[in-house]
């Protein structure tokens, strides 16, 4: 359970980075964002679940 809090504290940093860092680009990949089709972002979404579970199934192993 305690990984699961640190890897959220590790997405909220990585996104306030971005946000700050470069907040014309994060504006722009958000207005993309939701003019893409749903069908597309779900299937983006799934994706990327399995890709990080993956990821940590092989690192945690």
């Amino acid at each position: 359970m305690w990984d699961f809090v640190a890897a959220l504290g590790l997405v909220f940093a990585i996104e306030g980075i971005l946000f700050a860092a470069v907040p014309h680009l994060a504006k722009e990949a958000l207005r993309s964002a939701s003019e893409t089709p749903v069908d597309i972002m779900r299937m983006i979404g799934l994706a990327s679940a399995v890709l990080g579970v993956a990821i940590v199934w092989f690192v945690r192993g």
